[in-house]
């Protein structure tokens, strides 16, 4: 495989913004926890924003395309709303959201 865990990791992370419409500028927000090879031909690739629990899993093809389908996780339910996200910028706490509530 010509990919690397690196690769992987960073290929999810632009996969996230773009799928969110999140400006480069909140990049730093985000990162990247795991990336592990599964089989011969694909990553999961972990991510989050650091500080909360809240998780993205994002698939990367050794193609270097991603899963549309990823799968966001997080203890905290859509309900609770903000109260834990006062110290991040807005659309990265609407990003954790939307998710929370999605799920």
């Amino acid at each position: 495989m010509l990919l690397t865990a690196t690769d992987a990791g960073q290929i999810a992370l632009e996969f996230l913004l773009a799928d969110w419409n999140i400006l480069d500028d909140y990049r730093e927000w985000f990162t990247i926890s795991n990336s592990r090879l599964m089989g011969e031909s694909w990553y999961i690739v972990e991510l989050g924003v650091e500080g909360f629990p809240d998780k993205w899993y994002i698939q990367v093809y050794d193609t270097a395309e991603c899963d549309p389908n990823y799968t966001f996780s997080s203890p905290i339910r859509g309900s609770e709303g903000f109260r834990d996200l006062g110290n991040l910028p807005e659309i990265v706490a609407e990003v954790l959201v939307a998710e929370r509530k999605s799920r």
